[in-house]
């Protein structure tokens, strides 16, 4: 029986209903502007603040630390400008790794290419960076560090923690030094405390939990000088110019109240739903490559290279289907050049052509595992026949 099943969360996810409803007043009745000292504007300046305790909590984080922004690309261009513009004369190198998000990656060779020193590390077979790379990479020139807590298309944890304590030790010795992280696709899905992190600076991405598209946040740890790159208004203490859009504000504080509460239960479901996918994955398909580190990883994301199988074509047949998956970053799509993240495994062609992204969320259900490997096997060896 044919049915519609959505696997591809890590792109984005539906808006749950609370976090809908939460929304509905700001868009009609709440309607002021937060930076208005009247009455309709103090009513959204204090839905503002709520949503900015929320959204903080998630994080275990303080309120006044928390920068709304457009999303996960702004507030990655934040840190990571903002940052190295407002500390220039304390060097002009960052460390980066070879498998972060475009957001940042695409950012630090245009960095490149204006005078920066990018030091651009590795990941190995296992998709993680080793700390001690991160470490030989540090010279007298460097000023930041920005590695991801876990990779959008294959899920493996970074060191996060152990480049904080790095960082904290460097600092302690009387070193400029600060460390970003993108937590956007960790963010709901694992624990993830800055505090525990020891960063400066974090990234989250409403749509990955829940909320609407075009809302996001950067945390800013106290002390952390940084260049506005909205040049506007004194919103967001004036970090970032621009008159907040409420409604999404309010919808994304909702929805990282509601993460929190409902941490354990989701991780522990989409553990099982991903560990259900890929038992029968491994049961019923010849010739398959589970791509990165299997143990230091998200719960939700299964990556996947069929061989003698092309990762479009398996796409596409899928999703005729019903069955929606990706071949990667959702920023990517359209880019014919096969993914960097899997080319970063030191995988060959064959590899990085067939790799596709399984990604589950709260509102998948067994049933959606088994509807889909009652396909793939099937698609799979046709397209494998095609060859």
């Amino acid at each position: 029986m044919f049915r519609r099943v959505y696997l591809d969360n890590s792109a984005t996810t539906p808006i749950d209903p609370e976090v809908l409803e939460s929304m509905l007043p700001y868009f009609t009745n709440n309607f002021g502007n937060p930076s208005s000292i009247h009455f309709f504007g103090q009513e959204a300046r204090s839905a503002l603040d709520k949503a900015r305790h929320q959204v903080s909590a998630l994080i275990n984080a303080r309120p006044n630390e928390i920068t709304f922004t457009s999303g996960g690309t702004e507030a990655n261009n934040l840190a990571i400008r903002g940052l190295l513009e407002a500390n220039k004369k304390y060097g002009n190198k960052v460390i980066t790794s070879a498998i972060e998000h475009p957001s940042v990656k695409s950012l630090c060779e245009t960095l490149e290419k204006n005078g920066y020193e990018v030091s651009c590390l590795p990941v190995y077979e296992d998709g993680i960076v080793k700390i001690e790379d991160v470490k030989n990479a540090i010279t007298e020139n460097t000023v930041l560090i920005s590695i991801m807590t876990a990779n959008n298309e294959i899920g493996t944890l970074q060191p996060v923690e152990e480049i904080g304590q790095l960082v904290k030790d460097l600092r302690a010795s009387g070193k400029k030094i600060w460390f970003h992280t993108d937590a956007v696709q960790a963010v709901g899905k694992i624990e993830v405390d800055v505090n525990k992190i020891g960063c400066d600076l974090l990234a989250i991405s409403a749509h990955k939990i829940y909320a609407p598209k075009g809302i996001g946040a950067l945390y800013v740890g106290k002390g952390v000088r940084l260049q506005s790159q909205n040049i506007g208004g004194h919103q967001e203490r004036e970090r970032r110019g621009g008159t907040e859009s409420v409604p999404l504000v309010v919808g994304f504080g909702k929805a990282s109240e509601l993460a929190l509460s409902r941490l354990l239960e989701q991780t522990t479901h989409l553990w099982e739903l991903r560990n259900r996918f890929e038992k029968g994955v491994s049961d019923t398909i010849p010739n398959v490559v589970f791509n990165g580190n299997r143990i230091k990883r998200l719960p939700n994301i299964s990556n996947v290279s069929f061989r003698q199988v092309e990762g479009e074509g398996l796409l596409i047949n899928l999703d005729l289907q019903g069955i929606a998956v990706s071949t990667g970053s959702a920023c990517s799509s359209g880019s014919l050049e096969l993914s960097p993240i899997i080319r970063a495994l030191g995988c060959n062609d064959e590899i990085a052509r067939g790799a596709i992204r399984f990604s589950f969320g709260k509102d998948n259900q067994r049933q959606d595992v088994d509807y889909l490997m009652g396909v793939l096997p099937k698609a799979v060896e046709n397209l494998r026949k095609l060859l």
